[in-house]
């Protein structure tokens, strides 16, 4: 499920943050935000369509709410290498 940005306010509005754990095998990862917050990222969510990105990697990206109701990241673009993100 994922709700119509106008729902989310703030939340639709575009974060930086950095890659710090990606499992390609389970199509899962994880990224921090430049402000501290932790979120969990499908690999269908990194815009480019590769479904892969490294960890260490700076992006760009949105929070939508997951299935089971909590806030993932959507959309990931990468922004280079890893010194990009701050």
């Amino acid at each position: 499920m994922r709700l119509d940005p106008a729902g989310l306010g703030a939340l639709a509005t575009a974060r930086r943050g950095r890659v710090v754990a990606f499992d390609a095998h389970r199509g899962l990862g994880e990224l921090v935000e430049e402000h501290g917050g932790r979120f969990a990222f499908p690999a269908v969510a990194i815009s480019d369509g590769t479904r892969q990105i490294p960890p260490g990697a700076a992006v760009l990206f949105c929070l939508v709410a997951s299935p089971v109701g909590t806030l993932e990241a959507a959309d990931l673009v990468a922004l280079g290498g890893p010194s990009e993100a701050g």
